[in-house]
């Protein structure tokens, strides 16, 4: 069985499905915007992030059923779980993170990720507790979740919509829009540097990290130019993804720093 956002059919709800068939199982009300998801191992429930609607849906997938939304206050972007009863996310129009603790299903804590601004993409290290956020003003923020405060900032590439930790190699990688992955290695819990910022291809923002291989797949594909109307009425508008030109480039790690 998994879930998986759902934008289509119904307007902000979670779709549940059978793995082996593909059925779809349920389809959960969330909050409009529906965006990121975790699955959080410690309450065994799944949590969508909805950014329009500034809240996170508690789903139970046993039932296949929405259990509550939390007002969070902020728009959500991507959360991570720290395994221990407490989940986090980032809220990128105030420059912060919010702590949910998913016993009593409230949030608990706050904390600015300034210098940091609009964080969007978030990574965790359980074992030092510590949080990454990806921030569109140009830096990762790393914060110490224990003590709620962000301990320092790393320069990134322009435009990161992703990001991963490897507790293994201990590297922090965030994809960014402008073609690059920044590898930032680990050096102790409070100390980073930038290792390389490897080319990829514009507009590779999403990213995922294979624990087994050390791997990183990057999604993208080409893109045309956007109508002039459109950057009138949307200036952030991005340009249209030329159809069937979509690819995922694999980046492998080189065998230490």
């Amino acid at each position: 069985m998994s879930i998986a956002i759902d934008t289509g059919f119904l307007h902000g709800s979670v779709v549940m499905f059978d793995l082996k068939t593909y059925k779809t199982l349920a389809r959960i009300p969330a909050g409009d915007d529906a965006d990121a998801i975790i699955y959080d191992p410690s309450s065994g429930r799944v949590i969508s992030f909805n950014g329009d609607a500034k809240t996170a849906t508690v789903i139970d997938p046993k039932t296949g059923t929405r259990v509550i939304n939390i007002a969070l206050g902020g728009k959500p972007e991507a959360g991570q779980s720290a395994r221990n009863g407490k989940i986090y996310v980032n809220l990128v129009d105030s420059s912060q993170i919010v702590e949910i603790d998913t016993k009593n299903l409230s949030v608990t804590r706050r904390w600015s990720t300034l210098p940091c601004k609009n964080p969007v993409s978030m990574a965790i290290d359980t074992r030092r507790q510590r949080l990454f956020s990806g921030c569109r003003s140009g830096v990762l923020a790393v914060s110490d979740y224990r003590n709620g405060k962000v301990i320092t900032t790393v320069p990134i590439g322009r435009g990161v919509d992703g990001a991963g930790y490897d507790p293994i190699r201990r590297d922090v990688y965030t994809s960014n829009g402008e073609g690059t992955l920044t590898v930032i290695h680990q050096d102790s819990p409070d100390s980073y540097r930038v290792v390389e910022n490897v080319k990829t291809a514009q507009g590779g923002r999403t990213m995922a990290l294979d624990p087994a291989s050390h791997r990183i797949y990057i999604a993208s594909s080409k893109f045309g130019a956007v109508p002039a109307e459109s950057t009138a009425t949307n200036p952030r508008r991005r340009p249209p993804a030329t159809p069937g030109s979509f690819f995922v480039i694999v980046v492998e790690p080189v065998a230490s720093h």
